[in-house]
């Protein structure tokens, strides 16, 4: 997938809205770029360099409050878990889920709260479909029982709530 749907997808999504970007460097890091849009409730994370290899990108909504600037911690989830597919021998599809094994935030390594959500499952992004696999953050007893909080349509992640 071109950068140019990527930001394209994005931009029907957010036309007023200023994105944050950061770039990776080359060595160490799996993903080229990543952006988070300022959403209603919420940042919305998309990351850049997966489609060459997979055809997909990662996206990733955190519940946002009244800060101005995102959280860096879901920048560092992105590209772990891209390393995560770029290390995999088939290309990774909705239903997935990793086991962090800790709290998807990188508490108390990052800037990320401490939280009970341990394992991200792939769905597809509601508002942009497969091509785009949404992470969402749940416990490891949801992911146990396959329950995704299916009450919010856009599958925000919360840290707050476990």
């Amino acid at each position: 997938m071109m950068w140019e749907v990527i930001t394209e997808a994005m931009g029907r999504l957010y036309p007023q809205a200023q994105p944050w970007h950061v770039s990776y460097p080359a060595e160490g890091f799996a993903l080229r770029a990543a952006s988070a849009y300022p959403a209603h409730g919420h940042w919305h994370f998309v990351s850049y360099g997966l489609g060459e290899r997979w055809g997909f990108e990662l996206t990733f909504r955190v519940a946002r409050g009244a800060e101005q600037q995102p959280p860096q911690w879901p920048f560092l989830v992105l590209d772990r878990v891209a390393g995560m597919a770029g290390a995999a021998a088939e290309p990774f599809e909705e239903g997935q889920w990793a086991d962090l094994g800790a709290p998807i935030t990188g508490f108390p390594d990052t800037d990320g709260p401490p939280t009970g959500l341990t394992v991200l499952i792939l769905a597809a992004d509601p508002e942009l479909g497969d091509r785009f696999l949404q992470l969402v953050g749940v416990t490891a007893a949801e992911a146990a029982a396959g329950d995704v909080d299916s009450d919010d349509p856009l599958l925000v992640t919360d840290p707050a709530r476990a």
